[in-house]
């Protein structure tokens, strides 16, 4: 199996140090989100590279559904209200 990592065939997995280091760097705020994107674009390790492209791709789909419920929610409130302003 180790033949297989110096022949090139395998990239070596991560280690739990650099799952660590980068979970701790993907926590700080701003510092997080511009390395997610340097990360999964760039040409580093596959295994945090699609880590990366995965988690950006779960906070897309997160902020899309967001939006559509805020705006259902929005629509929603704003009949009720008119409804309520032509009772009164």
């Amino acid at each position: 199996m180790d033949n297989d990592f110096q022949n090139g065939g395998l990239e070596k997995p991560m280690s739990l140090g650099d799952w660590v280091i980068t979970l701790i760097v993907l926590a700080i705020p701003c510092v997080g989100l511009i390395m997610m994107f340097v990360w999964g674009f760039g040409q580093g390790n596959t295994n945090r590279r699609n880590y990366c492209r995965a988690t950006l791709i779960f906070a897309a789909i997160g902020i899309v559904l967001g939006l559509v419920f805020y705006a259902s929610i929005a629509a929603a409130l704003t009949s009720a209200f008119s409804s309520l302003a032509i009772i009164l």
